[in-house]
């Protein structure tokens, strides 16, 4: 193993050529550069701090799953924080996708409240897994109905207009998609 001193500067290009050769050290360097930064960036963003490590966890495992993509055009750190972005953003969707079809099916706040315990991390993992499961049983239309209302804010007029439907069969079908959620969600 290459021995580096700590605070021996690395370019962008040469951490992420060692990165990618499997330097741990080099590994090292980027996560002791990085993520200091990087926590308080989505600190100030997500003001849970379990939700917020969550974020930060997520982004360093997608950086490492799109390192082959950097080309250099841009700093490491842009790449990094756009991709930080991106999971703040995903976490407020899935958030946002769940806080709505609660609200909206109140037959699901019963197995919410039934989650939330001392281990609620763990627990709120497995939910999102439900959550996601669920989705995927559900007729293509019904997921996309309950994406565009909740993920995409889509209100029933503009489904309707993205599904060239009407209105009223737009309501019955979000209608539909909520109570098939419900049960599949239930059937996990």
């Amino acid at each position: 193993m290459t021995s580096y001193v700590a605070s021996e500067p690395m370019d962008d290009q040469t951490l992420i050529t060692k990165i990618l050769a499997r330097d741990r050290h080099a590994l090292l360097v980027f996560y002791r550069t990085y993520t200091p930064k990087l926590r308080l960036f989505i600190r100030s963003k997500v003001a849970n701090p379990e939700d917020a490590e969550e974020v930060l966890q997520d982004a360093l495992f997608a950086f490492l799953e799109a390192i082959r993509d950097f080309t250099g055009a841009s700093k490491l750190k842009t790449f990094l924080y756009a991709i930080a972005n991106h999971k703040v953003i995903d976490w407020y969707r899935r958030k946002k996708i769940r806080h709505v079809v609660f609200s909206a099916v109140p037959q699901l706040e019963t197995i919410v409240t039934t989650l939330i315990g001392p281990e609620e991390e763990l627990d709120a993992a497995l939910l999102r897994e439900k959550i996601y499961k669920a989705l995927g049983r559900l007729l293509p239309l019904y997921k996309s109905v309950l994406i565009l209302k909740y993920a995409d804010d889509f209100s029933v007029e503009d489904i309707a207009r993205k599904l060239a439907i009407s209105f009223k069969s737009a309501e019955s079908q979000l209608f539909r998609a909520r109570k098939a959620f419900v049960q599949a969600f239930l059937a996990i």
